[in-house]
């Protein structure tokens, strides 16, 4: 468009206010997006980054509020409530508005904002291994208390064992019924570590340590009643 304007002097003069389009489209930079579709490309300059969000957690009657960024998704979350609650990212379940979220969703597609409730549970099947290893435990304990109070007693015999052989190589007396009590005592233990189920490698272990220390010492103890049977040794 061309304007004419007029100075003191009634000259008239002509000014240009064309504006040209062609100086504008090379200021934004531009990209081809996948279909053909032109769209203005977008600057790291002036990217915002995203806003971090509050969640407020409730797991039972445990309630936490957690920090998290807008884009993230709810695997990343349940990777920020396993510091929280110390429970593995596998064992929770995340539901937001009445349904169960995968891994893979992003929070703000999903329409959570700002001070969002965030139901967390732990999965059932979590619960029932928990449950199943817990009784597991139990018994591998109960076996190796059983084990233990079964070595106990066994020592206690072995020092029985060893007093009588010391006696014997000196010389000593020794009666009967004292042999064959020692000797009835520690077939009671044998029966009770047989009647013991072994749960776990490390209670299998101990229970054939106890059965070969009980062996050998009851081997010992007949040795010495046989003798004492053949005379070689005159009970009192």
């Amino acid at each position: 468009m061309i304007k004419r304007k007029s100075n003191a002097r009634g000259k008239m003069h002509e000014s240009s206010t064309t504006t040209s389009s062609t100086s504008i489209e090379d200021e934004i930079d531009c990209e081809l997006r996948p279909g053909g579709m032109l769209v203005q490309k977008r600057s790291e300059k002036t990217d915002v980054p995203p806003p971090n969000l509050r969640l407020r957690i409730a797991f039972g009657a445990l309630r936490k509020e957690i920090s998290v960024n807008s884009r993230a998704t709810f695997g990343e979350v349940k990777k920020v409530l396993t510091g929280e609650t110390g429970l593995q990212a596998g064992d929770q379940v995340l539901i937001y508005r009445g349904k169960e979220r995968e891994n893979g969703e992003y929070l703000d597609m999903c329409g959570v904002k700002d001070r969002s409730k965030v139901i967390l549970t732990e999965d059932p099947a979590s619960i029932e291994r928990r449950f199943i290893e817990m009784r597991r435990n139990a018994k591998i304990q109960s076996a190796h208390r059983a084990i233990s109070n079964v070595s106990m007693e066994v020592d206690k015999l072995v020092e029985q064992v060893s007093a009588i052989e010391k006696s014997i190589s000196n010389g000593v007396k020794v009666p009967e019924v004292q042999i064959t009590t020692l000797i009835e005592m520690l077939m009671r233990q044998a029966i009770k570590l047989d009647s013991i189920s072994a749960e776990g490698d490390a209670s299998a272990q101990k229970k054939l340590q106890v059965y070969s220390a009980y062996k050998m010492h009851l081997g010992c103890i007949i040795t010495i009643w046989f003798d004492v049977q053949s005379c070689k040794i005159v009970p009192v």
